[in-house]
């Protein structure tokens, strides 16, 4: 008659559905902070910092400020730093200010100015902390010295 059933908890068995793109148009303008786990297109004025997963900056955007995601796409203007694993500047980008990244393509007639540099992070699967590399600096390194006998007369 009774049926003795094991009840879980269904928000911690549901999955995580990525949510809709957030799409910012031509018309809008942010003063302040953008922060998304997600995907964010922009195509209005940006006065702030930007923070998503997948970022593509319009042809007709405007962004005043740093932007730090896993992959921008430049089609608009950008005054500020950004930072990325991968980069991609269409041919209509203006980008003001540096670009760090992992991955980096430029079109041709895209606008920078500012310095592009590599940047390679990897994180250690056992102790959470992060391994910065840096071209033509290793602490690992060793040099093997080289015994130089003195010349003589019989060489």
């Amino acid at each position: 008659m009774f049926i003795k059933s094991n009840k879980t908890n269904n928000i911690e068995n549901t999955l995580k559905v990525p949510a809709n793109p957030t799409y910012i148009s031509s018309d809008m303008t942010i003063t302040g902070d953008i922060k998304s786990d997600g995907e964010v297109q922009i195509d209005g004025t940006i006065t702030g910092n930007i923070f998503a997963e997948t970022l593509t900056v319009g042809k007709s955007a405007n962004i005043n400020g740093e932007i730090s995601a896993q992959a921008v796409y430049v089609h608009g203007k950008v005054i500020g730093e950004i930072r990325a694993k991968s980069v991609s500047l269409a041919k209509t980008a203006h980008i003001q200010g540096d670009i760090l990244h992992g991955n980096l393509s430029i079109d041709q007639g895209a606008f920078l100015e500012g310095h592009c540099r590599r940047i390679d992070v990897e994180k250690k699967q056992t102790d959470g902390t992060l391994k910065l590399l840096v071209k033509g600096v290793s602490k690992d390194k060793t040099i093997n010295k080289i015994e130089r006998k003195p010349l003589t007369e019989n060489n």
